[in-house]
């Protein structure tokens, strides 16, 4: 019989600070082992921030790496952090939900490897990475905690996560430690068969060979292209929320699909508009070369032309203004506190 003694976090706008609370809570003692995805860039000294509030060991995780309970192991930047029976794995495999190291592939792997032994916990974080991941870990019989979402800083990853989960814990952040080893110190229940399509979608995230998605896999051919690399999409028929997948693997919830479709039309949008600034440069210096030349109807008719053209980019700059309201501002990650100024935090 195992306590549950795999705990897998995940973080990401705002998560920094409750994941601090978080770690610091945890006795030296702890019979579990800890898991941290948080989105990063391509820098992290994570490890090294929440060092210096743990009373337990933390690293960043190394591929191939034994888990052993009683230590902290945080993702690396650019690489999923999965784990398979007793070992750490880091894959460069498909970004899910715009990221790579993502919160669902760690969870959907930790469900697949330990199932009931599994405490999945969702902190501060835009949009809804995590949520899928903690839907498979309740159906393989672990235990699903979320910050309440009006303690996070950024609460929409929470608030997905209690829409479409059956948590079984929701409390601020300043209460989720004790929270947690009530149920680090609980049996786990019995390991059920675990669905197909959680052993599938880990296995696309470990990069493991054969084809990662056909018509006769996770779902049904979707209208729509990849925002990744613009192939098919397929829907992925989830019990919790509505999800995409692509052949190679690219996978999003709807939300972040539409937040990567957004960034797509604003990029195009951005280049009609340099297109229509460039022809009304172009024809306003011809116009002047036709005028030295003394051909003034034609120089009329270009000058015309350059007017329209300014006309169409500026009618493009308000749609990219009116596109960016509709969006909202986006909330900051915590790159810049687990990299550029987390190189400050560990001088100090």
């Amino acid at each position: 019989m195992h306590n549950h003694d795999v705990v897998v976090i995940g973080a990401s706008a705002g998560g920094l600070q409750a994941t601090k609370v978080l770690i610091a809570a945890l006795p030296a003692k702890l019979r579990a082992s800890v898991f941290i995805v948080m989105h990063i860039g391509r820098t992290s000294y994570l490890a090294d921030i929440l060092r210096k509030v743990s009373n337990l060991p933390v690293s960043q995780a190394a591929n191939g790496e034994a888990v052993e309970p009683g230590r902290i192991y945080v993702a690396s930047p650019g690489r999923h952090l999965l784990l398979h029976d007793s070992h750490i794995l880091l894959r460069r495999g498909p970004r899910e939900n715009l990221a790579r190291p993502a919160i669902d592939s760690l969870f959907r792997s930790a469900a697949a490897s330990f199932a009931g032994r599994v405490i999945g916990v969702v902190l501060s974080g835009a949009l809804n990475d995590g949520t899928a991941g903690l839907g498979a870990i309740k159906r393989c019989g672990g235990v699903a905690i979320v910050q309440d979402p009006d303690d996070a800083m950024v609460p929409e990853m929470a608030m997905s996560a209690l829409k479409h989960v059956d948590v079984d814990c929701s409390v601020p952040i300043a209460r989720m430690g004790e929270a947690l080893l009530r149920f680090v110190a609980e049996p786990a229940g019995a390991t059920p068969e675990i669905p197909i399509d959680i052993r599938l979608e880990a296995a696309v995230a470990a990069q493991e060979p054969g084809e990662i998605v056909s018509e006769d896999g996770l779902g049904e051919r979707a209208p729509f292209s990849c925002p990744e690399c613009q192939g098919t999409l397929w829907e992925i028929a989830d019990p919790g929320m509505l999800r995409y997948r692509c052949r190679v693997g690219h996978a999003f919830t709807a939300e972040a699909a539409l937040a990567a479709k957004s960034d797509e039309v604003d990029g195009l949008l951005w280049k009609l508009a340099r297109s229509h600034e460039e022809r009304s440069a172009l024809a306003q210096r011809t116009a002047e070369r036709e005028r030295m030349l003394a051909h003034y109807n034609l120089a009329d008719r270009l000058d015309a032309r350059a007017q329209e053209y300014r006309r169409d980019a500026e009618l493009v700059r308000r749609l990219l203004m009116n596109h960016n309201r509709a969006i909202g501002p986006e909330a900051a990650e915590d790159r810049a506190a687990v990299g550029v100024a987390g190189e400050e935090e560990q001088r100090r």
